[in-house]
């Protein structure tokens, strides 16, 4: 594996003359640790082909998919030329990267590791603007993610491949993600849905007094919610409805996260012909007599349009792999001229191929974490989420010691994959019935809304209190968004992006529904001392739902909370206020037929376009019901495998 160094600025200076003396230009990098960079000037086009810096195939992009995409063709066929273009930095060994439990100073600290979306003003989130955050960083969402192991029921994988995707079932899925994995613990040998030797490490991870909150919410659902039972998997593709421990993205053997990057990339030091390089931006495809054939990109520290004083290009003889996730690969396809026709004109960008889809379809999930009050007592993460340098460093140091203590767990603990009852669709009301009926009634294994514990309170100050969540995600809201260019030569410019969230009166309901869930559940655990009222509703005075601290939590047997109309819109207003995205962006990019808006086909090529393909979360042509970090990693295996056999083919690249 070669680092691949950017050109200094004396260089790029140097080369914006030389562009404009002689109107060419070409380079080739011979990429080493020291850094080399070669610049070969020529006139003619003979000689400016000649020089061309060729790889057999470049990823724009080097996020969670790419990673595994790239790792996997790398170590299956050393002597291929793969350039990994990644916006953001390399991961490699970086404690905010390998700590598990510092994903939330990350999210508070170290802004520089994601990029921050900013969507449109919208009634619907009483006039804010949605921000949504995505991994900047090689490795991409794996390398800062909440390492939640969740996995997409069944019926998700087979819908996409009742879309016109064959190939895309749930049965050739599935081993992809076994394939994948190796699942640490008693479950191992109990199942025969996880894997044991794949390079993704899933463990529950973590020392076992940072599971007490999670023992009482299991103990509490038990006792208060008897209707439903307890599960010590929850994520076989099939169960749902059932109360159960989390796993996580946690080596229990060495206390690290387990990401894309450090399992499939960082693996293959050996490989000279594995090129990276980071903190550029890829701009556009270049594309000739409707053949893919590089990449143009721009250093990340100009912050400016790709002019010809920035602009760098790399050629593929092979392939393009746009895998830069649901924000970066549709706008790397618009600004190549493969958009509608209306967006590439409004941009002054030429129509190399009119699909209207690119930029379409933009998927999420919705949260919301209200914290609650806490027993001083009882251990959470808040140590970790809220410490300085200074007062994190002994747990640095215990980590660096034996790979144990609070550093190695990310807090979640225990939750559920929720389906309403018939006492809880009178709750969700008539906006979700059609819904209900439509969708879910006939699918039992997929769930409506995920709840989960944390121990600890992941954003914000706690004021000294001691805290912990409960955070619940509307696994398929109805909102539907988009994401399209502003500009069509500058990379860096502010995109027009509208995720729609909360437009729906069926997603506000099921929020609604998790509101009043999750605290029914809360109040009843037996560290439960009130809730911390300023991050909750604001009820009407007098109101029985009025939210205040409490010296302990309420009986098993006490009568549920009961909400007026006002309180229900005091809840759709905390809503509407708190709301945010769960990091869950998908389907941009989307894997259907043409005709049907899609970009991609069952082979990941996009409509209209010679060896260009997309191989990340925005090919999902519809949600999935589970943290997505999962669905990525199949995505990449699949890719890698589609890849793998065109490149065998005698007519590949002809």
């Amino acid at each position: 594996m070669v680092a691949v160094s950017p050109p200094s600025k004396a260089v790029r200076s140097f080369l914006s003359e030389s562009i404009k003396k002689h109107h060419s230009t070409c380079h080739r990098e011979y990429l080493s640790y020291n850094f080399q960079l070669l610049i070969i000037m020529s006139e003619t086009k003979a000689q400016i082909d000649s020089c061309r810096p060729q790889y057999d195939i470049i990823f724009a992009g080097g996020g969670a998919a790419a990673c595994v995409t790239a790792g996997r063709l790398a170590a299956g066929d050393p002597s291929l030329k793969i350039l990994i273009i990644e916006a953001g930095g390399h991961t490699r060994e970086l404690q905010e990267h390998i700590h598990p439990a510092l994903f939330s100073n990350n999210l508070k600290f170290r802004q520089e590791l994601f990029w921050h979306h900013v969507g449109s003003k919208s009634e619907a989130l009483g006039g804010r603007a949605p921000i949504v955050s995505s991994g900047r960083c090689l490795g991409g969402g794996s390398s800062v993610n909440f390492m939640v192991y969740a996995r997409a029921p069944a019926s998700d994988l087979d819908g996409w491949e009742k879309l016109g995707n064959p190939g895309w079932g749930s049965h050739e899925l599935i081993p992809l993600s076994a394939k994948a994995e190796t699942f640490q613990g008693e479950l191992k040998s109990k199942s025969g849905h996880h894997g044991d030797s794949g390079p993704i490490k899933i463990s529950r991870g973590g020392p076992e007094e940072t599971f007490t909150i999670g023992t009482q919410f299991l103990e509490t659902a038990a006792a208060y919610d008897l209707e439903r039972g307890f599960i010590e998997d929850t994520e076989d593709f099939t169960t749902c409805d059932a109360y159960g421990p989390f796993h996580r993205y946690v080596d229990a053997e060495t206390g690290r996260r387990s990401d894309t990057a450090h399992h499939y990339v960082y693996t293959q030091e050996a490989n000279k012909n594995l090129h990276i390089l980071v903190k550029h931006r890829v701009s556009r495809v270049i594309i000739e007599n409707n053949r893919a054939v590089g990449v143009e990109y721009t250093p990340e520290e100009t912050g400016t349009s790709c002019g010809l004083q920035n602009c760098l290009k790399a050629f593929a003889s092979r392939l393009v792999v746009v895998s830069a996730g649901s924000f970066g690969s549709p706008t790397i396809l618009q600004r190549s001229g493969i958009a509608s026709k209306v967006l590439l004109e409004l941009n002054q960008v030429e129509q190399i191929v009119d699909l209207p889809g690119v930029g379409e379809n933009y998927n999420d999930h919705n949260v919301v974490f209200p914290p609650y009050l806490t027993s001083e007592d009882l251990v959470s993460l808040n140590k970790v989420f809220c410490a300085t340098e200074v007062t994190i460093q002994p747990y640095l140091d215990q980590w660096k010691n034996d790979g144990q203590g609070l550093l190695v767990t990310n807090g979640l603990n225990s939750g559920i994959k929720l389906r309403p009852n018939e006492k809880d669709l009178t709750v969700l009301g008539d906006s979700f019935a059609h819904l209900w009926e439509s969708k879910f009634a006939n699918s039992p294994d997929k769930p409506v809304l995920c709840i989960a514990n944390i121990a600890g309170f992941v954003r914000g100050e706690e004021g000294g209190k001691n805290c912990f969540q409960m955070g619940y995600f509307v696994e398929y809201p109805l909102a539907i968004g988009h994401v399209r260019i502003t500009s069509g030569i500058d990379p860096f410019a502010r995109l027009d992006f509208n995720p729609r969230y909360l437009e729906h009166e069926a997603d506000l309901a099921v929020l609604r529904w998790g509101y009043k869930r999750t605290r029914e559940l809360a109040r009843r655990m037996k560290c439960f001392r009130g809730e911390f009222v300023s991050l909750h509703p604001s009820f009407p005075e007098g109101s029985a739902a009025t939210t205040r601290e409490a010296s302990g939590p309420v009986a098993i047997s006490d009568p549920d909370i009961l909400y007026t109309s006002e309180d229900d819109k005091a809840i759709d207003d905390y809503h509407r206020a708190y709301v945010s995205t769960a990091w869950h962006a998908l389907g941009t990019c989307a894997m259907k037929p043409r005709e049907q808006g899609g970009v991609v086909d069952p082979r990941l090529n996009v409509y209209g376009v010679k060896n260009l393909k997309v191989a990340d979360l925005s090919i999902a042509p519809l949600n999935v019901g589970a943290n997505t970090y999962n669905t990525a990693i199949i995505i990449g295996e699949k890719a890698a495998l589609i890849i793998a056999e065109e490149l065998q083919s005698t007519k590949y690249g002809e």
